[in-house]
């Protein structure tokens, strides 16, 4: 197993790309933490993690929160018996554009996709360094890399989100500590349902939209988590600093 007697955070993740993470973790051998806004969702993944055999807790957060990423920290610290992989998945999107977004909407996206990550970083990584390194994944978006209509928060964001990876790289890289992003295209999710009924639009046409791709569909979560699970394992150890673009072909 990948990440046998690993010790996992995941943020986002009771639903999408981060269920299908922790429960890849789990099936790889690690302990996996299941954070979430939404915590009887969590505790679901948790259970289910826990039925197939696994080691699991789930804590309820909001991720943009120091005092609740200090809480997440520390339980996972003291339950799970360490920390050795991060997964920064939690996320939001607001399909807008500059004129029609509110200063409100605009603190939200950035304190949910990239306050957020800071302030695990902030709080995870001496305990990482003390331990002698460890992994941590960032989500961010084909949209992180080129521009896209009507999410100017969110395009934004997701640019942060990549360069605040390597940012992070080169600071803790001498600790051990490897730190990359995933950057998925459009993925079957709820996320990406909601995307429609904010845009107004029918959701059969818009997912029909988002398969336009080369390889002419949208990606599926188990899809972006084995990318996760490699990125966390040591079949990764000299990659950081790096933007893994999970997406179809997408970009290209």
């Amino acid at each position: 197993m990948q990440l046998e007697s690993k010790k996992a955070i995941v943020t986002g993740g009771a639903g999408g790309i981060g269920r299908a993470t922790s429960l890849a973790f789990a099936a790889e051998g690690a302990a996996v933490a299941v954070v979430d806004l939404n915590a009887v969702a969590a505790e679901a993944v948790a259970q289910e993690i826990r039925a197939a055999g696994g080691t699991a807790i789930a804590i309820g957060a909001d991720v943009s929160s120091e005092d609740d990423i200090r809480r997440v920290v520390e339980t996972a610290n003291t339950e799970l018996g360490g920390i050795d992989v991060v997964f920064n998945n939690a996320g939001i999107i607001r399909r807008t554009t500059a004129v029609e977004t509110t200063v409100e909407e605009w603190d939200r996206v950035f304190g949910v996709n990239v306050r957020a990550i800071f302030l695990m970083c902030k709080h995870v990584v001496p305990i990482m360094k003390a331990s002698g390194g460890g992994s941590i994944i960032n989500t961010g978006s084909g949209w992180g890399l080129k521009g896209g209509g009507r999410a100017i928060s969110y395009c934004a964001s997701k640019g942060a989100v990549v360069n605040m990876t390597r940012a992070l790289a080169i600071d803790h890289g001498p600790d051990g500590i490897r730190v990359n992003s995933v950057n998925p295209g459009d993925v079957d999710t709820g996320m990406l349902r909601e995307e429609a009924r904010q845009l107004g639009q029918a959701e059969d046409g818009f997912l029909a939209e988002a398969a336009d791709r080369p390889l002419r569909r949208m990606g599926q979560p188990t899809e972006i988590a084995s990318a996760v699970v490699w990125l966390a394992s040591d079949a990764s150890s000299y990659v950081t600093g790096s933007a893994l673009v999970v997406d179809g072909g997408g970009i290209a």
